[in-house]
């Protein structure tokens, strides 16, 4: 098969009112002419012309509803890929009647394809919609009605959370929707065997091999954009970015397929739960290390500042030995957890 068939949008065919009104007068006077053949016959007039006129108008009723297989209605949004006897002989893609060769086939592959996207949700009973007690017996609606029509809307796919290990290997658990339109539906129908599928399956692929590249946090020595150089890319912190890269890399798999990706972002993000909580222990020690600098930081300025005070006003003079003392009393005062329990020295300070 020929897989670089381009779109040819078929215009001009709008008539389908037309060709309906042609159609039913056309079916109700082979009625009429059957009524007055089978009237002549009866009677024994004109008897050769009369079985002429009924066996012709027979054989139209017959077959005159050949006609009405040719009438097709499109809604905004909405395309119809047409075949003649497997020849590609174009595309419908305008909402309106119309008319269209009788014997012409609409070509959908993915049109029973469910999947977690919108407007084609499934409740995993694929087939069936509904299941009905008819004279008490129990009776299933088949739900694959075949539409065989494309739809042209933005749609949005959210395929199932992925269990994927980060740079570092840690297994982190990462959910992405994808919003997607068909743009040339002749390499939908043509170029792959089911559209919908392939893109769930680049979807899957592009998100591997996107998160591969990134640690979960931020982490020192790691290059996540390939320049060779560390930098502070992470899946959390730059989640933006990692999207946009999920987005590239789905949409130069699928071009070939006449899909356009047109936006991607991340719905969930989190450890896998084997080492979530082990994630959790490291990410408070880190955030208590952090908090036990930012305090030792600020004493050693406010001992700093004791001390200049001290020595400005020339309050005392301490020796370097009363100094360190009284820096080490200041530092567990001000870095202790606890309310300091003072202690009154009523003596000599020496």
């Amino acid at each position: 098969m020929n897989t670089n068939i381009t779109e040819k949008e078929l215009n001009g065919h709008k008539n389908g009112f037309a060709a309906l009104i042609i159609a039913s007068v056309a079916y109700l006077a082979a009625i009429a002419l059957m009524i007055w053949g089978a009237i002549g016959i009866d009677g024994d007039a004109h008897t050769a012309l009369s079985v002429t006129v009924f066996v012709v108008s027979l054989i139209y009723l017959c077959v005159g509803w050949i006609p009405y297989l040719g009438l097709k209605i499109l809604k905004p949004g909405e395309a119809l890929v047409l075949t003649l006897f497997g020849k590609y002989v174009g595309t419908i893609r305008d909402d309106g009647f119309y008319f269209v060769n009788p014997f012409c086939t609409a070509v959908n592959p993915a049109a029973d394809t469910k999947l977690g996207q919108s407007g084609d949700i499934t409740d995993g009973s694929k087939g069936k919609i509904a299941t009905v007690l008819t004279n008490g017996a129990n009776v299933n609606l088949d739900a694959s009605v075949k539409n065989k029509k494309i739809s042209l809307k933005v749609m949005t796919l959210s395929n199932s959370r992925q269990k994927v290990n980060d740079i570092l290997g840690n297994p982190v658990e990462i959910a992405v929707a994808v919003m997607w339109r068909v743009t040339d539906t002749a390499k939908a129908v043509f170029a792959v065997d089911n559209y919908k599928e392939y893109l769930s399956l680049q979807c899957d692929t592009a998100v591997r091999n996107v998160v591969k590249l990134y640690p979960y946090d931020v982490t020192e020595n790691v290059d996540t954009t390939g320049d060779g150089q560390a930098d502070d890319g992470s899946l959390r912190g730059s989640t933006e970015l990692v999207a946009n890269r999920i987005m590239e890399e789905i949409q130069e798999k699928v071009s070939e397929a006449g899909i356009e990706i047109v936006d991607a972002r991340i719905t969930y993000l989190a450890y896998a739960p084997e080492i979530a909580a082990a994630m959790l222990q490291r990410q408070q020690a880190a955030a208590v290390v952090d908090a036990r600098k930012l305090i030792v930081d600020g004493a050693v300025g406010m001992v700093e500042l004791a001390l200049e005070r001290l020595n400005e006003k020339e309050l005392v003079e301490l020796d370097e030995e009363r100094k360190a003392a009284m820096v080490s009393n200041l530092l567990v005062v001000l870095c202790g957890n606890h309310d300091a329990q003072p202690v009154v020295n009523s003596g000599s300070l020496y």
